[in-house]
């Protein structure tokens, strides 16, 4: 059992592309991670979603990591037009990266 008495469990969502940067940056907070490759439910794109155990106090500076590494970007998205009689495509400018981070508590935390 872990000798700190409180541990967090962040689950990290973040693009592919900022991956790398993210995972070096976390590292050098000393955060144990792990992550899994998703994709985006709205535009589909990839992601990877990060699972992050760290003790509380460290939260702060992993949030900090995560904000240094993910950027957010735009990327145009093709759209048809409303009311079109043609299939014309209208390239729509769509906000996308970051990391969207959900920080849970962890009752019990092991290493084997």
């Amino acid at each position: 059992m872990s000798n700190s008495p409180i541990h967090l469990l962040l689950v990290a969502i973040v693009q592919e592309q900022d991956l790398d940067a993210a995972t070096k940056s976390l590292q050098s907070t000393g955060a144990a991670l792990t992550y899994l490759s998703s994709a985006g439910g709205f535009l589909g794109r990839r992601n990877a979603t990060l699972l992050i155990g760290l003790p509380a106090e460290k939260e702060a500076d992993a949030l900090k990591a995560l904000h240094e590494a993910c950027r957010q970007r735009i990327e145009y998205m093709t759209l048809p037009l409303e009311g079109s009689p043609m299939p014309m495509l209208s390239p729509v400018p769509v906000t996308v990266g970051g990391a969207t981070v959900f920080a849970l508590p962890v009752e019990r935390f092991e290493q084997i």
